[in-house]
């Protein structure tokens, strides 16, 4: 009978641990949402201070064989 228990409690540990992982990834899921929103922020606040700027975003019209001023 002490191996039946034996397998309960280790069953019973297990699933503990599972649920335990299971909050800690939806934590870690939340905060990573949160740090994302700081990231947004950051940038918006830092462009709006003129301390940096916003990145230069190619436009998909774009094409390589148009002449550009000084290459040629």
């Amino acid at each position: 009978m002490s191996m039946g228990s034996g397998a309960d409690r280790w069953e019973a540990e297990l699933r503990a641990l599972r649920e335990e992982l299971h909050e800690l990834r939806t934590e870690q899921q939340q905060m990573a949402r949160a740090i994302g929103e700081l990231v947004t922020t950051f940038r918006m606040l830092a462009t709006h201070l003129g301390i940096a700027s916003e990145p230069y975003q190619r436009g998909s019209s774009s094409t390589t064989s148009r002449d550009l001023p000084g290459f040629g």
